[in-house]
C-alpha cells in the first residue's frame, strides 16, 4: 500500500483561532474530572462544527467506494482532522482507558496500567533517558506517558501537542502530581516545529506519529530537533506488509480504524522503516512488539475478552470495552443528546470509537496490523 503519492502541503497554524474555538467548546471542562462530567459540559454550537469538520472525511465513504481522492483530501487536512478527531474523542478515551492513549503487551499477574506503566519504561530505557535530559515527547495527549516518564527518569519533558484541549488538561494534571517544574506542553503541529535546530538530547513518539499526512516529515522534523548522537524511539502505528489494498476486507479494516483512531493516511511497516532510514536516523533497533510469544494479546481490553483480565480492578476498565458494554454507552449517550443534556455527535463519536476499536482487534487477528512497531534510531554526532 503506497502513501499519497501527492505532495504533502503543511497546513498553516492559527494558534489564535485553535485556543478560541478551544474556549468555545470545551468551555470549563478542561477542569473537570474526565468522562461524562467533561463530555456533558460542551458547548452545542461548537461540537456541531467539530463533529462537521471531522466526520466530512468518512461519512458516505466505503472501502468499496474509498478513491484516492479521499485519502489526499484527508491528507491535505491532517492537522484540522487530528485536532477535531481530539476534540470530540479525549473525553471518551479518558474514560474509557485511562490518561495514556496507547496500547501495550501484557504479563501474567500484571493489572492493566502496570503494564500500561511498563510499556513506557520499556521505551524510555530503550532510548537511554537519564535524569536531567531535555526530552521531546510527540504527540503527548494529556500527558499519561510524559508524567510517568519524567517520574521514572528524573528528566525534563516537553510535550508537543496540536489540541488545545488536550494541552490544559495535561498542564492540570502535571500540577496536581507536583511535576510543573519537569514537564511543559506546548502547541505545534509536529510537521512543523517551532523549536530550534537540536533541542532535544532525546525524543520519543508514543502512537502518535500515525497521525502525520507522511511518516518521513515528522521523522525529519524529529531528527531536525533532535541532538547529534540523541536517539529517537517510537511506538508506531502500521499495517503490516501482509496487508493487500486489493483486497476490500483489508481495505475496510485500514478505514475502519482510520475512521475510529483520527488517521488520515495508514501505511505499512516497510514503508514505516523507509520513512525513518530516509529521514537521516542510523537505525538501532527495529521490532514488531505484537509479534512477541505473550501470553495475553495487546488488544484483550478493546476486544472485551474478560478471561484475560489480571486483577478485579481491570474489570472498571474492560467491562466499558466490551459490546455489552459499549453498548450501554450508544444507548446512555443517545439518551442524553435525545434529552438535551449532551451535544449531539456524542453519540456518533462513541459508535466511531467503537467501530475503530473492531477494526483494531480484526487487523490484529488477521495480522494486518500492529500498534506497537517499535523503531529506534540515533542521530550521527558529526
Amino acid at each position: 500500500m503506497a502513501p499519497t503519492k501527492t505532495k504533502v502541503i503543511l497546513e498553516k497554524e492559527d494558534h489564535e483561532r485553535d485556543a478560541a474555538f478551544m474556549k468555545a467548546l470545551h468551555g470549563k471542562s478542561t477542569e473537570a474530572a474526565g468522562g461524562f462530567a467533561a463530555m456533558l459540559a460542551k458547548d452545542k454550537e461548537a461540537k456541531k462544527i467539530a463533529v462537521e469538520e471531522y466526520f466530512k472525511h468518512f461519512d458516505n465513504k466505503s472501502a468499496e467506494t474509498e478513491t484516492e481522492a479521499d485519502r489526499e483530501a484527508r491528507t491535505r487536512e491532517y492537522a484540522t482532522l487530528t485536532r477535531h478527531y481530539y476534540n470530540l474523542a479525549t473525553d471518551l478515551y479518558e474514560y474509557g482507558w485511562g490518561q495514556s492513549f496507547h496500547f501495550c503487551r501484557y504479563s501474567i499477574g500484571e493489572p492493566f496500567y502496570q503494564a500500561i506503566a511498563r510499556h513506557e519504561h520499556y521505551l524510555a530505557m530503550k532510548i537511554g533517558i537519564q535524569a536531567g535530559m531535555k526530552v521531546l515527547d510527540v504527540g503527548c495527549g494529556v500527558g499519561g506517558p510524559a508524567r510517568e516518564i519524567a517520574k521514572f527518569t528524573d528528566a525534563h519533558i516537553t510535550g508537543l501537542n496540536n489540541n488545545d484541549y488536550q494541552i490544559e488538561r495535561a498542564t492540570r494534571y502535571a500540577a496536581k502530581e507536583g511535576l510543573s517544574n519537569q514537564l511543559k506542553f506546548v502547541k505545534g503541529d509536529f510537521m512543523q516545529m517551532s523549536f530550534p535546530d537540536e533541542s532535544f538530547d532525546a525524543v520519543y513518539a508514543i502512537e502518535a506519529t500515525v497521525h502525520a499526512p507522511k511518516l518521513e516529515g515528522v521523522y525529519s522534523e524529529i531528527y531536525r530537533v533532535l541532538k547529534p548522537g540523541g536517539v529517537f524511539g517510537v511506538y508506531e502505528w502500521l499495517m503490516t506488509d501482509n496487508y493487500d489494498n486489493n483486497n476490500l476486507e483489508h481495505r475496510d479494516i485500514r478505514l475502519a480504524i482510520e475512521e475510529g483512531n483520527g488517521i488520515s493516511n495508514m501505511v505499512t511497516i516497510s514503508e514505516g522503516l523507509e520513512a525513518f532510514k530516509a529521514a537521516g536516523f542510523e537505525l538501532l533497533h527495529h521490532e514488531d512488539l505484537a509479534k512477541r510469544p505473550d501470553p495475553i494479546p495487546w488488544y484483550w481490553g478493546i476486544a472485551g475478552e474478560t478471561k484475560y483480565m489480571q486483577s478485579y480492578w481491570d474489570l472498571f476498565t474492560v467491562l466499558r470495552m466490551t459490546h455489552a458494554g459499549r453498548r450501554v454507552v450508544h444507548v446512555f449517550t443517545g439518551f442524553l443528546e435525545t434529552i438535551g443534556l449532551a451535544p449531539k455527535g456524542t453519540k456518533k463519536t462513541a459508535d466511531s470509537l467503537a467501530k475503530g476499536a473492531d477494526g483494531l482487534v480484526a487487523g490484529a487477528k488477521k495480522d494486518l496490523f500492529t500498534p506497537m512497531y517499535l523503531m529506534v534510531g540515533r542521530k550521527p554526532a558529526n
